[in-house]
């Protein structure tokens, strides 16, 4: 086992035992972890020659009409206390979906990203519109309630 994955256990461990129990939910999200793309010169070694960590792992991504290079970070956080519970770490360009996190049982409240994706727990994902169906009001009234979470920058 890695040296992270033993600290992380540990923190975790500790977490338990305090009584800080997941009650009201788990909510998962992604951010972008920008990483310096350098210049773009076609002669660069890419992949496994690559001189730099950056230029073997990172990669591109789009969101909002905006470019990224580097990577994601997708996390659970416990809704009641605000803490990181599991995390894992993907080049920009993988999709938040593909990335599910939670575990059987457990209530989880997601973004439009992870919309018409299962997840393995109880899943409370926002809804989307698509073409030619329109949100009903009750679809509609429900993302509001899960935008008003307490964690900062969670599902905005």
């Amino acid at each position: 086992m890695e040296l992270e994955e033993q600290i992380w256990g540990e923190l975790q461990r500790q977490i338990d035992c305090r009584g800080l129990e997941i009650k009201k939910g788990m909510i998962q999200d992604a951010t972008f972890i920008v990483a310096e793309p350098g210049h773009a010169n076609q002669e660069k070694m890419r992949g496994d020659e690559a001189k730099t960590r950056r230029s073997r792992d990172g990669n591109w991504s789009k969101k909002g009409g905006k470019s990224y290079f580097g990577y994601k970070l997708h996390t659970i956080i416990d809704k009641e206390n605000e803490l990181i519970r599991r995390f894992e770490t993907t080049v920009a360009s993988v999709h938040d979906s593909q990335v599910d996190l939670s575990e059987e049982g457990e209530v989880e409240y997601r973004d439009k990203g992870y919309f018409g994706v299962a997840a393995k727990g109880f899943a409370a994902t926002m809804q989307r519109a698509v073409r030619g169906k329109p949100l009903n009001i009750k679809q509609i009234m429900t993302g509001l309630v899960y935008r008003g979470c307490p964690v900062k920058g969670c599902m905005r």
